[in-house]
């Protein structure tokens, strides 16, 4: 099967954290955002794979290569003016020719069953079939509001709460049939979401919604880069690890034995307020208040507290696995530095 990775993004709200580097070659756990995804689609059979790029793009191509040393054919389309995301996939057309082709961004982390969608795509015959996904809190992203069979009567781009109608999120992940593609002009800007998918509604051609279950997050502020982090070190987004970070599992209502602290200092204005910040940003993932600002895991103890000889946190982390400590450790630091620039610009 095919697939095309959506890999020109620059990452720009996450260059607070890491520079110049383009956004699908952003570490995860060791192996950039992109890698992550060429391998679950490798793992559920999509082996043929092109990538449209743009941004800092050789630096992408020479990572990646031929896509050999990762199980996969991998090529290459450049964007040499910007195409939006449509206009980007239209720029692949050799590529997919006339198969059904599934589209998937390089820079989001996720844990679908891809050939799932790929399967109810083609059982209905649909125009395109959207990946959705669940979630709470789904103003930042687009809505998709689906009847009883799963097919889709409209969207809602990035809402406020009064018009949140459904908590349904468009992940950007999508299953195409190449006719669709032809409603795409050559050489100009042309978005899936703004443009092309308003169309197909119109023209009333059938657009599905599948609600997949696993793990899929948008890496795209500081906030969501350090939480698919924690994510993924605590099980709740499978991603095939580098060695380092694997370690064998706490028997059942064990408590971890960490073996030692690692611990980094992050200058601040005021430590009181970047405390706060980081409470704020922290609280739904559980963290806990009475000592400190602590976070709980299976495998480590987060530990964030003011110093009292000068404005400054110390971010400490305990866990068995010192280079899975050091890791989390670095993550969080780049968080607070993250927020204290957050807090800055708002001065």
């Amino acid at each position: 099967m095919k697939a095309v990775i959506m890999a020109g993004g620059m990452g720009s709200r996450l260059k607070a954290i890491t520079g110049d580097i383009p956004k699908p070659m952003v570490p995860l756990l060791g192996r950039p955002l992109m890698e992550h995804i060429v391998n679950l689609l490798r793992r559920q059979g999509f082996d043929d794979i092109c990538a449209a790029v743009r941004y800092r793009a050789g630096d992408i191509m020479a990572y990646f290569g031929d896509g050999s040393r990762f199980g996969v054919d991998l090529q290459y389309r450049l964007e040499d003016e910007p195409l939006g995301t449509a206009g980007a996939v239209k720029n692949c057309r050799d590529f997919y020719g006339d198969e059904d082709f599934l589209v998937i961004s390089g820079d989001a982390a996720c844990d679908f069953d891809l050939a799932r969608l790929m399967a109810e795509h083609k059982n209905r015959d649909a125009a395109v079939t959207l990946a959705l996904c669940r979630c709470r809190e789904p103003l930042r992203y687009g809505l998709a509001v689906t009847d009883g069979g799963g097919r889709i009567h409209s969207f809602v781009e990035k809402p406020d709460w009064s018009r949140v109608v459904t908590d349904q999120v468009n992940t950007g992940i999508y299953v195409i049939s190449p006719r669709v593609m032809e409603l795409v002009p050559e050489g100009r800007e042309f978005d899936f979401a703004k443009d092309l998918f308003p169309l197909l509604l119109q023209r009333g051609e059938l657009m599905l919604g599948l609600s997949l279950e696993g793990y899929w997050c948008d890496v795209g502020t500081p906030l969501s880069y350090y939480r698919c982090c924690a994510d993924a070190l605590e099980g709740r987004l499978t991603l095939e690890l580098p060695e380092k970070f694997l370690s064998s599992e706490p028997a059942e209502g064990d408590s971890p034995a960490p073996e030692k602290w690692e611990s980094l200092d992050c200058d601040c204005r005021s430590r009181a307020e970047l405390m706060g910040r980081l409470s704020a940003a922290l609280m739904d993932m559980g963290a806990e208040y009475t000592d400190g600002l602590r976070l709980r895991g299976p495998r480590f103890l987060l530990r964030i507290s003011p110093l009292a000889s000068r404005s400054a946190l110390r971010i400490s982390v305990s866990s068995q696995d010192t280079e899975f400590a050091r890791e989390l450790a670095l993550s969080a630091r780049e968080l607070a530095e993250a927020l204290e620039r957050d807090g800055a610009e708002i001065e």
